[in-house]
């Protein structure tokens, strides 16, 4: 079942303790919350289009049949960069899956949720940080800017 996690469509594959892995698609300019996973790596493997993911130590733009890691405790955030991208989510803990469900909605729709089907960000910070997921900002901020504002 495809369902409207904030911006983005996503597929939960597998959901278990030990794993999870989802399919996602969004459009470009896609860019969650820059965040941090305390508890599981994250593993980004790109089926169709690119994306950039960002951390402390600089970006990494990758393309289909291309995987990059996000490990644990690594503050980062990814960016679609082209029309649109369809990739696989890779955690080896069960906590993201468990964050999708909790804080998405079926599709309604071959299309992308409309504003008023996505969690707010009260919600998405709570559940979040319930699954060892912290969030550090908003959409769009890099984490060579958590530099500054120590």
């Amino acid at each position: 079942m495809i369902r409207w996690f904030t911006d983005t469509r996503m597929r939960i594959v597998v959901a278990d303790e030990s794993m999870s892995v989802i399919e996602a698609e969004a459009r470009r300019g896609n860019m969650p919350p820059l965040h941090v996973h305390h508890d599981e790596d994250e593993t980004f493997y790109v089926l169709e289009g690119r994306l950039t993911l960002h951390t402390p130590d600089g970006a990494v733009e990758f393309g289909p049949g291309e995987a990059v890691l996000g490990r644990r405790g690594v503050p980062h955030a990814y960016r679609v960069e082209s029309e649109t991208a369809r990739w696989l989510v890779v955690t080896n803990g069960g906590g993201f899956a468990s964050f999708v469900e909790a804080t998405s909605v079926p599709a309604e729709t071959d299309g992308f949720a409309p504003p008023e089907k996505m969690a707010s960000p009260e919600v998405l910070d709570a559940e979040a940080a319930a699954r060892g997921i912290e969030i550090l900002g908003p959409p769009g901020l890099l984490p060579q800017a958590l530099e500054h504002v120590a």
